[in-house]
């Protein structure tokens, strides 16, 4: 699935089962929940917090699949491309980044 495609199958979505989009700045907020919910599982499996009940059954992938919905709404939303914003942020980090990474001792 491309990201034009998908992009398409949120807003189908959001239209069909989901009755419309929140408003931009709601969506905002829920993507800062989501994100939320992804750092407190990444804590937990990568880091040094232990894992509480209510952690059990939660999978990155979910969380990370729930954070590019939100995202997608809010590019839908906002008429942003995002194949066409991502291909630009590219270019952007090739020009900018060429030699940055490869020069910096603490990656060496």
């Amino acid at each position: 699935m491309t990201i034009k495609q998908t992009q398409q199958q949120v807003d189908e979505w959001i239209k069909t089962i989901g009755v419309r989009y929140f408003n931009e700045l709601t969506n905002l907020g829920i993507l800062m929940e989501e994100v939320g919910e992804l750092s407190r599982l990444m804590v937990r499996q990568y880091g040094e917090q232990s894992f509480k009940e209510s952690d059990k059954g939660k999978e990155l992938g979910d969380e990370m699949a729930d954070v590019l919905f939100v995202l997608i709404c809010i590019a839908n939303q906002t008429g942003v491309n995002l194949t066409e914003a991502l291909q630009k942020n590219f270019e952007k980090k090739n020009l900018r980044d060429v030699d940055r990474h490869r020069n910096n001792e603490k990656l060496q």
